[in-house]
């Protein structure tokens, strides 16, 4: 199994950044594919960003030169740089991973709240 805790939310202005990160715990090894969500409230869960194994990646357009995802050396961590924010940021952010024979896991989130 694959546990995985978000972290980095926070109250942030229009135009700030934040960089949040999701680290993982157990079979670690067997993830083959990170992925970050959104959920606004009232709003379906929406798809931000992957990253495989083999180093490639997507970014929504939604947030196409805004947001940027990496992951450490180690591939324990993921991370979502995020910059000029704006107010329709504001979600539940999430990260899941699926992993080899396993499936898909997911965090409980972080809050991310855009306002002046």
């Amino acid at each position: 199994q694959v546990a995985l805790v978000e972290s980095g939310g926070g109250v942030v202005q229009p135009g700030g950044s934040l960089k949040l990160s999701c680290a993982a715990s157990g079979s670690v090894a067997r993830i083959w594919k990170w992925s970050w969500y959104r959920q606004a409230p009232g709003k379906e869960r929406e798809f931000l960003a992957y990253l495989k194994l083999d180093d490639s990646m997507d970014v929504a357009d939604s947030v196409k030169g805004r947001f940027t995802i990496s992951r450490d050396g180690a591939g324990k961590t993921l991370f979502l740089q995020m910059n000029n924010l704006k107010s329709e940021d504001t979600a539940d952010y999430y990260c899941s991973a699926q992993v080899f024979s396993l499936g898909t896991y997911w965090g409980q989130g972080t809050q991310v709240t855009v306002s002046p």
